[in-house]
């Protein structure tokens, strides 16, 4: 079930909204635990059970975890709960990766293939075992008590907002909501127009510039001309940034409307002046978990080289974590790499640079490593990439950039851009300057327009996004895979 779809937007969330205010505030979470369940199983049905194992097993062993006083059975605890999270991962997410690779070598070496099973993804894996990992560690280090109630704990982890594609919430950040909560008119608002703006983001932009990022990554490497390569290139990059955004704004509005305040997740990255920054504001939940719980624990006060080194591991693992291909490992080293060289100097040299020139630079990288990001193969991206330099360019071209660039795409264009930086946020804090300063009817008069506007901005957005929905052949989340 999609948060885009009709039947969530028209059935699904009206529902649950007014059973769970109607309902006492002690069934509450019980009211929630049942519609994140009834959510999940739209998608999953069959695999719902690893859902409900990755509670149970996150649950004793922080439990157990909590209990042990002696700092040895402590670490031997959570050791036993981490690989325990880690093997559910593995054998769901890499099974086929790992038997295509092994059966890959056999075959360089002349030996028989060995049979591997097709196993199942289950929708949000990545996700919900990243949480409990973290969950199980910060119980150790004694930063959380263990969750006693079942039920509270089987709420963080299938709270429906976050389930199925994040961001990554920690216990500790909702975990006093879990308990009790309160529900402000001004709050639910919020949540309302936060929902609003990532449905926006989703069928308005994301979806539109998707279409010829899709047809032009089909083309063969013979068909693709620079121009069309670089099209591409950069409608992906405002795809999958405003599809990902998008779904995290609406989890956020989601969340905020049942009285749980998620943390942030994307803080304009293409606004970034070098790949270090981008990831302070790229898909944070995710970057500050490896940071937290990876790249910290590898240490921090070592040697340079073993520093670099911890980055690459860091890098090579998040590209794994995103998807179970060479693909997004390389996508993964390649970030890895960059934010080596910046630490070796290149962020000293880049300071010295003119900010138009720094923002070229991470942009032209972020925009490069998504094409491994989306080609379907390593070979693919890289004979893209070739096509982008020109220096392979396109015996056999499909057709020039224009045919793609009809008038819905380009509008799509313009305001992913202009989206991408923090235009609207400035012209709010503007206007509510502006009001401060008049007094008396102007005052009033100028406030109101302001909200008028405010809202009826909103409402032509989620009537257009809305009309889309209802139109649109099914199109998922991006990050619904991972």
């Amino acid at each position: 079930m999609l948060f885009t779809e009709p039947l969530f937007l028209f059935l699904f969330l009206p529902v649950v909204l007014l059973v769970y205010y109607v309902s006492p505030a002690r069934l509450r979470n019980y009211v929630l635990i049942a519609a994140s369940f009834v959510f999940y199983l739209a998608g999953e049905r069959l695999f719902s059970w690893v859902l409900l194992l990755s509670v149970l097993l996150n649950y004793f062993a922080a439990r157990a975890v909590g209990r042990a006083a002696d700092p040895g059975a402590r670490r031997r605890v959570l050791a036993a709960g981490v690989a325990a999270n880690l093997l559910l991962l593995v054998v769901f997410k890499y099974t086929d990766f790992v038997g295509a690779n092994v059966n890959a070598v056999l075959a360089g070496a002349g030996a028989a293939p060995l049979w591997f099973p097709h196993v199942h993804l289950p929708i949000g894996i990545s996700f919900f075992t990243f949480m409990g990992i973290s969950y199980l560690v910060d119980v150790y280090r004694r930063q959380l008590e263990a969750q006693g109630s079942l039920p509270n704990f089987a709420l963080y982890i299938m709270l429906f907002p976050h389930l199925i594609a994040g961001p990554i919430v920690r216990y500790g950040d909702i975990a006093a909501e879990i308990v009790a909560r309160r529900v402000a008119r001004a709050d639910f608002a919020e949540g309302v127009r936060r929902f609003t703006v990532g449905f926006g983001k989703k069928m308005l932009i994301a979806n539109a510039v998707a279409l010829p990022a899709d047809k032009i990554f089909a083309l063969e490497p013979q068909q693709l001309t620079a121009g069309l390569a670089w099209l591409g290139a950069v409608c992906y990059a405002l795809q999958i940034y405003y599809d990902f955004s998008g779904y995290t704004d609406m989890a956020i509005g989601l969340a905020r409307m049942f009285g749980f305040h998620f943390p942030e997740n994307f803080n304009y990255p293409y606004v970034s002046a070098s790949i270090t920054e981008f990831w302070r504001r790229w898909h944070i939940s995710l970057s500050t978990w490896f940071r937290d719980y990876l790249f910290f624990p590898l240490g921090v006060r070592r040697p340079a080289p073993r520093i670099y080194l911890n980055l690459l591991v860091v890098f090579f693992l998040c590209g794994l974590w995103h998807g179970a291909s060479w693909n997004f490992v390389v996508w993964g080293l390649f970030h890895g790499a960059f934010l080596v060289f910046e630490r070796m100097g290149l962020l000293k040299f880049l300071t010295r640079l003119p900010a138009p020139v720094r923002h070229a630079y991470a942009l032209l990288v972020v925009v490069v490593g998504w094409v491994f990001f989306r080609a379907e193969t390593l070979g693919r991206a890289v004979a893209y990439l070739g096509a982008m330099s020109g220096a392979a360019a396109g015996a056999e071209p499909m057709f020039s950039p224009s045919f793609l660039l009809t008038g819905e795409v380009l509008l799509a264009l313009g305001l992913g851009a202009a989206g991408s930086a923090p235009l609207l946020p400035a012209l709010r804090r503007r206007a509510e300057g502006a009001t401060e300063k008049l007094t008396g009817a102007a005052g009033l008069a100028f406030e109101g327009g302001w909200r008028a506007a405010h809202a009826a901005s909103l409402a032509l957005v989620f009537f257009a996004a809305a009309t889309q929905s209802a139109a649109a052949t099914y199109n998922p989340f991006i990050y619904f895979r991972f």
